[in-house]
Order: C-alpha cells, then sequence, then structure tokens
C-alpha cells in the first residue's frame, strides 16, 4: 500500500513536471538574459527607446509657425535635408511618396513631412511633384533640439515617427525595395490611433 502510494506520488509529480517546466523554461528565457531572438519582423532599423519629438521653432516656407502637433495625429513619414533639395533628396521623396500612395485606403493615416535644414524650401518643386508634403524649416537654433532627437546617419533616411509624436524607426532610401511599405502596413494595422 505504501508502496503503491510513493508511486502515486512520483508519477504526479512527474506529470506536473512535464506540464510546469516548459513554462518556467520560457518564461526564464523570455524575461531572463540567457537569450533573445536575433531577428525582428520590421525591415527598418528600429529607434530604441522610441524618442518623443518636439516640434518647437519649426516654421512654414512661409515664415508662419508650425503647430506644436504638426508630428501628432497621424503617421509620419520624416526626411531630412537641405531645402534645396538635390538629386538624393528628390529620389528619397518619390520613394516615401510611392509607398504611402501604395496603402491605397490607408494612406490617409500618413502624412509626409520634409525638415530642411537651411536654404528652406524648394516649394515649386514641392507643389508641383509633391502636393500634400509638408516642408518645413527646421534651420533655426530652437529647432535644433528636435534635430538632435534624431540619428546621426541621416543621410538617404526617411524617418517613422507615430501619432503620439513618437519617432520609433528609419529606413534607408537607397534600398527601395518593399520593407517601407510593409513595415507602414503592419504599423497601420496593429495600431489603432493615427
Amino acid at each position: 500500500m505504501e508502496d503503491s502510494r510513493r508511486r502515486g506520488r512520483r508519477v504526479l509529480l512527474l506529470l506536473a513536471a512535464m506540464f510546469l517546466l516548459p513554462v518556467v523554461v520560457a518564461f526564464s528565457l523570455y524575461y531572463g538574459d540567457l537569450w533573445r531572438p536575433a531577428g525582428s519582423a520590421s525591415k527598418g532599423e528600429l529607434i530604441t527607446p522610441p524618442r518623443p519629438l518636439n516640434a518647437a521653432g519649426l516654421r512654414h516656407a512661409d515664415g508662419t509657425a508650425a503647430a506644436a502637433e504638426v508630428l501628432q495625429g497621424k503617421w509620419t513619414l520624416i526626411y531630412i535635408g537641405d531645402g534645396a533639395c538635390d538629386d538624393a533628396c528628390r529620389q528619397a521623396l518619390v520613394f516615401g511618396r510611392q509607398s504611402r500612395l501604395a496603402l491605397n485606403n490607408e494612406m490617409t493615416r500618413v502624412q509626409r513631412v520634409f525638415l530642411a535644414t537651411g536654404n528652406c524650401c524648394a516649394s515649386d518643386y514641392f507643389n508641383a511633384e509633391h502636393p500634400g508634403l509638408v516642408a518645413l524649416d527646421a534651420s533655426s537654433a530652437e529647432a535644433q533640439a528636435l534635430l538632435a532627437q534624431f540619428p546621426p546617419e541621416r543621410a538617404r533616411g526617411l524617418f517613422i515617427v507615430d501619432p503620439l509624436g513618437n519617432l520609433m524607426m528609419r529606413h534607408d532610401t537607397a534600398q527601395t525595395d518593399k520593407g517601407l511599405l510593409s513595415d507602414l502596413k503592419k504599423l497601420l494595422k496593429l495600431s489603432h490611433i493615427g
């Protein structure tokens, strides 16, 4: 009788271990520092932690101050460069425009912003080729605090800002694959804001 009880306890403990051990291992791997998956589902470069952006000091091309919430309320694609907009700038803006247009019905949830670090702005080109592009002068000393929030590698970069105004991702415009479009679709699908 005592022998069968011991055997029953062992079986019960073995069954409990079989069900609890995977949970304990998974918990320790996920929350511990032992292992993290190397890959990511995003195609762009994540900016961690996301950085809240303050739009103070930004001005429209006509000199009027931009609203404090100009980078909020929608998903925002930002390109930073000289306001004269050279060939690399034009290619990046076309890439951003095409990616936004490819979103079809969801494109109204995404805005495009050009932050000019000087020579603001090639308004004739922007009006003719990029209707809806928000061109802002970021050359003031006050706007430099905003530009400092962006990674130093800005060349050929399109940055994604969430609807709460947080800088969260960078895409290299030299890689004109569908990575930006893929990330935007995922973000819009999973987001209930903006």
